[in-house]
Formats: structure tokens, sequence, C-alpha cells
């Protein structure tokens, strides 16, 4: 039997009267009817085109009356028909996948509504967890604030002079290069000499000058840029366009870019440019502007294809529900 999928909203008359007008053709072409509201189940693709029906692989958009309803199914039925007398694997196959309802189809069903809340969940835990490694190193709690620390020191360098610091004097603790307006630079501060790399990787901090949050500055900008945008994301009903690639490009990639590469140049030992070192400012723009300018590109076209296993997981299973309940 066909099964034939109605898009309507409420307060469409049109939508009633293709309604009536497939009901009207159940005898000459038996069909199973699936309506859908796109208001209700957030399926907003038809917006400006319903009615929509789809049948097999046809499909209509209003305005069609009773006469082309008619061609669509028989269309459909004939195809359907051969199908069936072709007797192929691959239809016979796809015919029981469409009968059954897996456990990973109500899976991504449920995903294709709550992505974004997963997704922000995800990025919550992901700096909370670096920001609560300090608050356990000074609370005592050293065995689960090492944890996250190496933890975290597999996904982000943690060099001391390029994090945040908290329950210290200073907020941070930048290289004297840096040329930032601070009272302690970090040599002075730590004792550490300002080109050890590894000390200073692996230095987490103490009582007098604070510990560091497990993620440098600018992956907490980074992360916390796209956590803000899966916010506004989300409240808007996932309905922001993309950020045009060129525009990710210009905001997102060039000022990172230019940031992070020319302080890596300038400390090769090629003296190609003067020694420059970031600031914690800059690396917090720079950071921020990469994240949110990221998610904005990003985001949308997740929703593109969550938008599309919406709507087909919503049409299998009430499809199989409507057919349980025929039973």
């Amino acid at each position: 039997m066909l099964t034939v999928t109605l898009y309507t909203r409420g307060g469409c008359k049109l939508c009633q009267k293709a309604e009536e007008d497939l009901n009207s053709l159940q005898e000459g072409y038996p069909h199973r009817l699936v309506l859908i509201d796109i208001e209700k189940d957030n399926l907003p693709e038809f917006v400006e085109q319903i009615p929509v029906l789809e049948v097999g692989p046809y499909q209509i958009k209003a305005p069609f009356d009773i006469i082309k309803i008619k061609v669509t199914l028989g269309a459909a039925q004939d195809r359907l028909i051969q199908l069936e007398k072709a007797n192929l694997e691959s239809h016979q196959k796809k015919v029981e996948r469409g009968e059954k309802i897996s456990f990973g189809d109500r899976f991504f069903h449920w995903l294709s509504y709550r992505y974004m809340f997963v997704f922000n969940a995800f990025v919550f835990l992901y700096l909370g967890l670096a920001v609560l490694a300090p608050v356990l190193q000074a609370n005592g709690y050293t065995g689960p604030a090492k944890i996250i620390y190496v933890v975290y020191g597999r996904l982000c360098h943690q060099l001391a002079f390029r994090s945040w610091f908290i329950y210290g004097e200073q907020t941070a603790y930048p290289r004297e290069i840096a040329n930032v307006d601070l009272p302690m630079a970090f040599e002075e501060a730590t004792g550490i000499h300002p080109f050890d790399i590894d000390e200073a990787h692996k230095f987490v901090g103490n009582e007098k000058i604070g510990y560091k949050i497990a993620l440098c500055q600018r992956d907490i900008a980074i992360y916390g840029a796209i956590l803000a945008f899966g916010i506004i994301f989300s409240i808007s009903g996932r309905k922001i366009p993309s950020l045009p690639i060129w525009g990710w490009f210009i905001l997102g990639m060039i000022p990172i870019g230019l940031d992070g590469v020319s302080q890596i140049v300038s400390q090769l030992p090629w003296d190609i440019i003067p020694i420059r070192e970031s600031t914690p400012f800059l690396r917090t723009i720079t950071g921020g502007l990469f994240g949110f300018t990221t998610a904005w590109f990003g985001y949308p076209i997740v929703e593109e294809t969550m938008a599309d296993t919406r709507k087909i997981m919503t049409v299998k299973i009430k499809a199989h529900q409507i057919k349980h309940n025929d039973k």
C-alpha cells in the first residue's frame, strides 16, 4: 500500500481540501495517509508552500487540485507495482526497514530536536571542568585537579604565561616581552625562565599567585564564544542563517591567524621579524571571534542536516503508528 504524506498547518483551508480529496480517492488508490503539522512538528521547510503532498519519489506543492493528486497517486502506484513485480532485493530491504522502528530511528529523531541542548551542555561541561581544576587545587583536592590538568594538557598547551589564574594577586601573568602593564610578569612571579616551555606547561600555581585554569586564554575565549552563539541560536529557534564562508574567514580566521602565527614566527631563532608576545586581551578577542564565527558558520549547516533527519524520522514514526493502529 502507498504511504502518502500531507504537510499541513492549523487553519489551512487548502490543506483541509487536499485531505478531503485524498480520502475521496481511497477506493481507486488505496493509501495510508500521514498528516504532518509543520508547526507542531517543527518542520518549517514548506512554510511558504503548504499544503505539500509526498508519495514515494513524487512531490507536489500548492496550489494543486484533485486531478493533480490523482495523477501523482497513479504514477506512484504504477511505480510500486513495477517494483513489486521486479522483486528487487534492494526494494524488499527498503520496505522492511520502513516497517520497523529501531532504537537508532528513535534516537536520531530525539537528537534532531535536541541536538543544540546536547552541544551546549557538552561545551558548558568542557569549560566548567577547566575552571573546576584550579578550584579543586586551591581547596586541597589535588588528585582530582591533577586528573583534569593532565587530560586537558593533551588538548591545550596550558602554558602558565598564557593562562588565566584565580585565587591569586593577578588574573594573568604574561611574560615580560608581552609589555602588559601588570605588577608582576610571569618570570618574576614564578621564578621560571620565560622560555622554559616545559616548566610553564607543568606549573599550575600556588597559594600566592593563584592557580591556572586548565585551558589557555585563547581556548577559553573560543569555547566561551561557541557556547554564547549556541545559546543565541537555540533561543532563536535555530533560525539564524549560516555565516558566509568569506565572513568566517575574514572575521574568524584572519585575526587569530595573524595574532598566533606572527607570535610563533617572531620567536623562531631566525630573527625574521621583531619578537612579539600576544596579550591576554588579544588572545581573548581573536579567540572569541574565531569561536563565535565558527559556530555561526557551522551550527546552521548542522540544522539543515538535522531538519532532513527530523522530517524523515517524523514521517516514518507517524506512518508506523498509523499502520499499527489500523491493525
